[in-house]
């Protein structure tokens, strides 16, 4: 339950980082209580979680969905650049996530 917990921060994380891009500096009012809200919602799903998991591997796990998430979203919606070099590294992001869960962090 815990570690679903993380995933579903990490998507409110990259919830948070889209929304602030779309807030313009914190200067448009519904992408800026989006923003608020997605932040919050992540941050309090994260501290539940690690009621029950080691802070490291938890902690990069959820940064780490955040991140991956915040990028795919940046190139299919809000017109970043596509590269290889991205996507291969967006998979080794992915597949760290997916090591360290199956190295045995959680009790």
């Amino acid at each position: 339950m815990a570690w679903a917990l993380v995933y579903i921060a990490g998507l409110f994380e990259t919830g948070f980082a889209v929304l602030l891009k779309l807030s313009h500096g914190i200067t448009r009012p519904w992408p800026t209580a989006g923003f608020a809200a997605c932040a919050l919602i992540s941050f309090g799903l994260l501290t539940i979680a690690l009621k029950d998991l080691e802070v490291g591997p938890a902690y990069a796990v959820w940064t780490g969905l955040g991140a991956a998430g915040t990028a795919v979203v940046g190139m299919a919606l809000l017109g970043d650049t596509v590269s290889t070099i991205k996507l291969v590294s967006i998979g080794l992001i992915l597949a760290g996530v997916v090591g360290l869960n199956l190295s045995g962090v959680t009790p």
